[in-house]
């Protein structure tokens, strides 16, 4: 490769790189909530308090990338009885697996939001394919921080007993809704 070549290939390396946007999960503002069927009567939701994670944008390619670690032993489920019991082995297992992950190495953009973001979840050990939809976004400056916010009400489903998760089937569901709002600050 011809010397000239190279430059104008690492500066289009170097443009695409400066044009991505690296930002840090709010975890005040994120959390993810979990509904399932309680035998049929009601829906019994829980959500989990703890998680941490990154997301990249690249308004120019219209591109982005998410990684988010979910604290296993933050399920909140409304009292501690009830905590102990989704932390123990019947459920999340959180003695062997204290976290469940999420990542998204390229999703696109339709338009100004982005598509259905596709990604690996791992929850108990097992990773299966997962596919996020995207409600809400937005992207502007945050009304009282000095610095860019981006949001967004993410929505998928999962079947529990793909990841090995069988206790008391089919009295509570193996379908499982997931909801999450999401807000992400820019780093400075």
């Amino acid at each position: 490769m011809k010397p000239r070549h190279l430059a104008v290939l690492l500066s289009m390396f170097a443009a695409t790189a400066a044009g991505a946007e690296s930002y840090t999960i709010d975890s005040r503002h994120t959390f993810p909530v979990f509904e399932v069927s309680h035998y049929g009567f009601s829906l019994q939701r829980g959500r989990f308090n703890k998680l941490a994670g990154k997301l990249e944008l690249d308004p120019g390619a219209k591109r982005g990338s998410v990684e988010i670690t979910i604290d296993m032993t933050s399920v909140d489920m409304g009292f501690e009885d009830w905590n102990k019991q989704m932390r123990g082995e019947r459920f999340f297992q959180t003695d062997k697996f204290p976290q469940a992950r999420f990542v998204a190495r390229d999703f696109a953009f339709d338009a100004d939001q982005p598509a259905p973001i596709g990604g690996e979840l791992t929850l108990l050990g097992v990773t299966r394919s997962v596919q996020l939809k995207v409600g809400q976004w937005r992207c502007a400056k945050h009304p009282i921080l000095p610095r860019q916010l981006c949001g967004a009400d993410l929505e998928t489903a999962i079947k529990r007993s793909d990841f090995g998760m069988t206790a008391n089937l089919p009295g509570i569901a193996d379908d499982v809704r997931i909801t999450i709002p999401v807000e992400a600050l820019k780093d400075s």
